[in-house]
């Protein structure tokens, strides 16, 4: 599967510009696409993240995040520690009853082999792994979009469903409404194959100033 790197980011921002100007106008204003991959954990440990995060502030999920992390052995998430692990430890530390249920569920799949690995989540689809992690309780699409972006690299992957993608496409286009996903989801394929870098401009559109004319 092709992933994002330094040169095929240039080469998607060249690619955006000509298929659509108000894109183009955008990375123009935010300039170069630093979107980062961060691989550097396994699958296990980088959902065990994503569960923590979800739907809390980067800095509250930043604090609760290390606290579990000092639960474990030179701080790295392991299955079999955290299943051992009474649920309130990790309450303790400031994770919910239904995100500490989400964790023993990844790691019970994960004990049992039925989390891919990373090898293995290479040879997959994009839509074959959002069938494959969503089994994981607290892993919707959403959590598993953004594995594909930052994790896996993907360049083609629009959240639709995202509100902040859906606030950066209606204040690119000056729109008075957000659009509905499946009106985002049309709008993007103009985008394919290098929607993934779309996003992150639609993202980065939110914290810049448009010219009024």
């Amino acid at each position: 599967m092709t992933d994002l790197s330094t040169s095929n980011l240039d080469e998607a921002c060249r690619y955006l510009s000509q298929r659509d100007k108000g894109l183009a106008r955008i990375i123009i204003d935010v300039g170069a696409c630093t979107l980062e991959i961060r691989s550097n954990r396994s699958v296990f440990e980088y959902l065990c993240r994503s569960i923590v995060y979800q739907q809390l502030s980067g800095k509250a999920a930043g604090t609760i995040h290390g606290r579990m992390l000092d639960l474990f052995a030179r701080r790295r998430a392991s299955a079999d520690a955290l299943l051992n692990m009474p649920m309130e430890r990790l309450r303790a530390a400031g994770l919910s009853r239904s995100k500490s249920l989400a964790l023993y569920d990844l790691s019970e799949k994960q004990v049992s082999g039925l989390l891919p690995t990373r090898r293995q989540l290479n040879r997959m689809t994009d839509q074959e792994i959002i069938d494959a992690l969503s089994q994981v309780r607290g892993i919707g699409e959403w959590t598993v979009q953004m594995l594909l972006i930052f994790y896996l690299g993907r360049p083609d992957v629009l959240p639709s469903r995202d509100l902040g993608v859906q606030k950066g496409y209606q204040k690119m286009r000056r729109s008075r409404e957000l659009p509905e996903p499946s009106r985002l989801a049309r709008a993007g394929l103009r985008w394919r194959p290098y929607r993934s870098v779309a996003t992150w401009y639609l993202w980065r559109c939110l914290e810049i100033e448009l010219p009024t004319s």
